[in-house]
Order: structure tokens, then sequence, then C-alpha cells
């Protein structure tokens, strides 16, 4: 509610009405509203003008918060801004991109649609929608999203790979698989692309299909972060380890600091047999510890890194990090072989008991699938050998 302050110009009127004759009180009566109404349309001027500037300065607090990826803490000066800057398409679109990131999928698409609907429709806010759809399990709406976001702007590489990373976050990757070859019919060249499909194919168990469009992302990205990042997970995958950590080093030697390639080298340092105390225990933690606190979300690094700290006796953080990686892969097999003997070597008999009987039970789900799937079955990109005894 917006208090008005009395003016003195307004009560000096008042009090010097009964002084003059009935005319000229009829006068003054109908003109003495005039500066009264001049006087607060300038307040109100004035007033309209603070809350513009106080909602651009939150729109800039927000704004800041947003790209520094603090989705949750960006969202109330997105609101506060809202009330008072209403329409402004940029701020709805980081409103619309801050509940993405923070989960709230109805809202982001509530948002975003809404940009649609009053024509400031592009391929971003496409792009943000079929994410939207994605977590918010609308695949079909996801997949209209993004082929119109095609259609506006089909070169747009970064497109394809977001929504497939989409897809890789809520566990579904054939549908990341249509995502791809969406992209691939406009970009058939994409080493992005080409990596994420080999990806998604192994995340499936299906390493044989996997293997070309490795061949194909070191192809077409030769020298690139993207081709040491297939030649480092195929040689993973492949069970080449001197490879994998060769790879790695040398691709971060280069100045390439992605999580994944961190990744590759922390799994291909643990599954060389390395030890508490040696150079390489070290080098591995480090590279662990780093990817971790970068992507927290990433269930192979989680794994990795607790089973170091599991090597080295670090109970308690080795539990932690393997919980962390159960609520992002609770279909994960190296989960639960490494929670039990987390938990055994704790003396919680309970916990490795449950943590072993999942791990069972999966064993036999898994066994089941390769008996009746055909072609060349490996270790999935997701997966994670058990820790060295």
């Amino acid at each position: 509610m917006k208090m008005w302050r009395t003016s003195s110009v307004g009560l000096a009127v008042v009090i010097a009405l009964p002084l003059l004759c009935p005319a000229q009180s009829r006068a003054q009566s109908q003109a003495a509203p005039a500066p009264e109404r001049t006087i607060r349309s300038s307040e109100d001027a004035s007033s309209a003008a603070n809350e513009t500037e106080k909602a651009k300065e939150q729109l800039q607090q927000g704004t800041v918060l947003t790209r520094q990826g603090r989705f949750k803490q960006a969202i109330p000066h997105l609101l506060a801004a809202r009330e008072t800057l209403p329409n402004v398409y940029g701020l709805e679109f980081n409103l619309g991109l801050c509940y993405l990131g923070d989960a709230e999928y109805e809202k982001a698409i509530s948002i975003l649609d809404g940009l649609r609907q009053k024509g400031r429709d592009n391929a971003d806010v496409e792009n943000l929608l079929a994410q939207a759809y994605i977590g918010n399990g609308k695949k079909d709406d996801a997949l209209a999203a993004l082929e119109r976001a095609a259609a506006i702007s089909p070169q747009n590489e970064r497109l394809f790979a977001f929504v497939a990373d989409a897809c890789s976050d809520t566990q579904d990757f054939e549908l990341g698989l249509k995502v791809i070859e969406i992209g691939l019919r406009n970009l058939p060249q994409s080493a992005r692309l080409h990596y994420q499909k080999a990806v998604l194919l192994s995340q499936l168990d299906q390493f044989d299909r996997a293997k070309p469009d490795f061949e194909l992302a070191k192809k077409f990205g030769q020298g690139s972060e993207v081709a040491y990042l297939a030649a480092g997970q195929e040689a993973l995958l492949e069970g080449n380890v001197s490879d994998g950590i060769r790879i790695a080093r040398e691709a971060i030697s280069k100045g390439m600091q992605n999580s994944a390639l961190l990744v590759i080298l922390g799994k291909a340092l643990l599954r060389s047999g390395i030890t508490p105390g040696q150079p390489e225990f070290v080098e591995a933690q480090n590279a662990l510890e780093k990817a971790v606190t970068e992507h927290p979300n990433d269930a192979g690094s989680q794994i990795a890194l607790g089973q170091i700290y599991l090597m080295d006796g670090r109970l308690d953080e080795a539990i932690a990090h393997l919980q962390a990686a159960r609520k992002l892969r609770p279909d994960q097999p190296s989960v639960y072989a490494s929670l039990g003997k987390a938990y055994q070597r704790k003396g919680d008999t309970h916990g490795a008991e449950e943590a072993f009987a999942k791990l069972e039970s999966l064993n036999q789900a898994q066994a089941q699938r390769i008996q009746s799937a055909p072609g060349e079955r490996k270790l999935s990109y997701g997966g994670e050998p058990a820790p060295p005894q």
C-alpha cells in the first residue's frame, strides 16, 4: 500500500479558503485540486521510478546468480523484479532456466510455454522447454519441442547436446538416442554428437554398436577435447587401462580440464591396482575430488571417489559418496559392491547385508539380460568394477 505524505502547499490552500468571498471561494475550490493532483502525480512518478530502479537491481542480482549456476538463490530476486517488470524476455527466460536448474519442471514449463504463447519463441526457449519436459516425464512433448528448436536453428549443436544430457540425467538413454539421431540428421559430422551417441549406447550395454561412433568422434574431432574423451572412454570400456591413463594425462597436460577427463583418469588409475601411499593414488584422489566438486550429480565419479576413500580406510567419507551415487544410480551394481564392503569394515552388519542382497538381485537381472541379448557385451559406461582388494 502506498502512503501519501500531506503537502504543505495543500494545507495552505485549505487555510486560506475562509478568507475569500463566495465567488472567489467557489473558483478556488474548483482550482484547488489541480496543484494537489500535480503534487501527487509527481510523487507517484517518483515512487514508480524508485520501484523500477529496485526491480532492476533485483533483476541484476538474479541474473548474476543465474550465470553462476546458483538457481535456487536467483529465483527470489527474479520473482521480485517480475512484480514491477512483467513480460521482460530476459527476466522470464532466466526464471524458466532457474526453475529448470532447480528441478521445478512444472514451473519451468509454465514460464517457457508462456514465452511461446506471447510470440517470444526461439531455439533457446524450445531447448529449455524440451529439457523441462524430459524432467517432467513428457517424452513426446520434449521431442516436439526439440524438433521446433531444430527447425529454427538446425546447425546449433548445443541444442541436441544439452537435451541429450537431460536424458542421461533421467537415465532415459533410449530417448537420448532419439535426440542424438535428430541432431545427426542436421550435423552428421559432429564429433560431440557421435561421442554422446557412443556413451548412450554404452550405457545400454551395446558397446559393439558404440565403437563406430567413438571412432567417428575421434575422426571428426581430431585433437579436440571431445576426441580425447572418446579415446579415453573407449579405452576404459575395452579394459585398456594403460591407454586410458595415458590419454587422460595427455589431455589434461594440454590444459583440457573437462571433469569427464578427470573421471577417466581417476577410474583408470583405480583399475591399475594402485594402493594408498603411492603418488598415483594421490593423483587419482585429487582428480576424482575435483570432478565431484564440479559435478556432484555424476554417479560415476561419486562411485570412484567412494572406492578411493574405502581403500584408504576413510569409511564414513566412502559411505557418504557411495550413498550419493546410490541416489543417482539405484540400479548400479558397483555401488552396492563397494557399499557392502564399507559397511562390513565399519561393523554395520545390517547395512552390509542389505547392500549385498541388492547387489545379488541386480547381478541376477543383469545376467538374464546378457543371456537374452545378442552381440558383444562389455562393462557399461556407467558401470564400475568392484574396488581392488
